[in-house]
C-alpha cells in the first residue's frame, strides 16, 4: 500500500493534498499497489467523508487530542504508529511548509531519507526514478531509492494536478494513536496575518516585474487581475521596493505556485522567479525584450509594451 498525507487546518483541506492523491494513484498503477489516505486529527474528522470520495482503499483518521494543533512531534508520533501498523511501501506527500517541517523527522525515525520536492518520476524497468530540481532549478537530479521501504517522497506543487485524482468510494477507519507530550508550543502560522495571501490556492495569477516601471503603474496590472478574477503577485524586485507586500512574492525566496493561468507582465524570467511558477498550467508572458528567458517557458508570448498590450486585453476580456 501507498499512504498519502492529507493536510488540513481545522478539517479544512489543503488542496495540495489532492495533488498528492493523484501522484500516489499514478505510482500505485505503475507498481500494482493500492492507496490509503491518512488524516491526523484531534477528534471527529468531517474531512474524512470528503476524502472517502476518491479512489482509495481506505481513509485512516489518526486521532489524539494532541493532534488538534499541528506540531512536528505530534504528527511524527501519529504517522510512525500508522506506518508500523500498515507497513506501506511508499509515503507520498505534497511538498508544503508543514511537510518540510515534519517529514524529514518522520523518515529519520525509520532510518530513511526523504526524497523531497520531486517534479516527476519514471518507472525504469520496475524501479522508480524520481526527479528533483537542484541549484535553484539550474539542474535536474534523478534519484533512485535503495534498500527496503518505506520510502518517503514529496512532490512539488503542480507536479500533478489535483483535479486528476480519480474518484471512487473508500471506507473510513478511525485509529486512536499514542502521541507524547510535544516539546514545543507553536505560534500562529505566518500566513494567518490578516494582510497575507496564500497564492498556492490561486487559479489565476497576474504577476508583475521590473517592466511595470513604477508603483503607480501597478493599477494597470490590478485592473487586469480584477477583470480575470485573479490574484496579483510579483517578482522579488517589486516586493523589495515595497510596491507590493512580501506575501505577494513568487520565486525561490517567495511562494511556489501552480495556477491554471499565470500572466507575467514585465518579468524577464530569472531562474529565482521561474522555480516558483514553472508548473503553472498555462503561462502568458508580455515583455519588450524578445530574448527574455520567460519566453522559453511561456505557452503564449507577446513581445511588446505591456502598457499597450494590457489595456487591449482588458477591453477584450470585458467584452466576453
Amino acid at each position: 500500500m501507498i499512504l498519502v498525507f492529507i493536510e488540513h487546518k481545522d478539517c479544512v483541506l489543503n488542496k495540495a493534498s489532492l495533488e498528492a492523491i493523484a501522484a500516489a494513484q499514478d505510482i500505485a498503477g505503475q507498481i500494482g499497489s493500492t492507496v490509503g489516505a491518512v488524516i491526523p486529527c484531534g477528534g471527529d474528522c468531517v474531512l474524512a467523508a470528503e476524502i472517502a470520495n476518491y479512489d482509495l482503499e481506505k481513509v485512516i483518521v489518526a486521532t489524539n487530542e494532541r493532534l488538534s494543533t499541528y506540531t512536528p512531534d505530534g504528527y511524527t508520533d501519529a504517522w510512525a504508529e500508522i506506518i508500523r501498523k500498515e507497513n506501506p511501501s511508499h509515503i507520498v506527500m505534497a511538498h508544503t511548509y508543514q511537510v518540510r517541517d515534519f517529514c524529514p523527522k518522520l523518515a529519520a525515525r525509520f532510518g530513511k531519507e526523504m526524497v523531497g520536492d520531486c517534479i516527476r518520476y519514471v518507472n525504469n524497468g520496475g524501479e522508480l526514478v524520481f526527479t528533483r530540481r537542484i541549484f535553484l532549478g539550474k539542474l535536474d537530479a534523478d534519484v533512485k531509492i535503495k534498500g527496503e521501504g518505506p520510502y518517503f517522497v514529496t512532490f512539488q506543487s503542480g507536479a500533478f494536478r489535483g483535479d486528476s485524482a480519480a474518484a471512487g468510494t473508500a471506507s473510513v477507519e478511525t485509529v486512536e494513536v499514542e502521541v507524547a507530550e510535544p516539546r514545543m508550543s507553536p505560534e500562529e502560522p505566518f500566513q494567518e496575518a490578516k494582510a497575507s495571501v496564500d497564492l498556492t490556492k490561486s487559479e489565476i495569477i497576474v504577476a508583475v516585474g521590473r517592466g511595470i516601471k513604477s508603483e503607480e503603474n501597478l493599477a494597470v496590472a490590478k485592473e487586469l487581475a480584477d477583470a480575470l478574477g485573479a490574484d496579483l503577485a510579483a517578482s522579488r524586485p517589486i516586493c523589495d521596493s515595497e510596491w507590493l507586500p512580501i506575501d505577494r512574492q513568487i520565486g525561490s525566496s517567495g511562494q511556489t505556485v501552480a495556477p491554471k493561468l499565470y500572466i507575467a507582465l514585465g518579468i524577464s524570467g530569472a531562474i529565482q522567479h521561474i522555480v516558483g511558477m514553472k508548473n503553472s498550467g498555462t503561462i502568458v508572458a508580455i515583455n519588450k525584450d524578445s530574448e527574455a528567458p520567460i519566453f522559453d517557458l511561456a505557452d503564449y508570448g507577446i513581445v511588446g509594451d505591456l502598457f499597450e498590450a494590457v489595456p487591449t486585453m482588458i477591453e477584450e476580456i470585458k467584452k466576453g
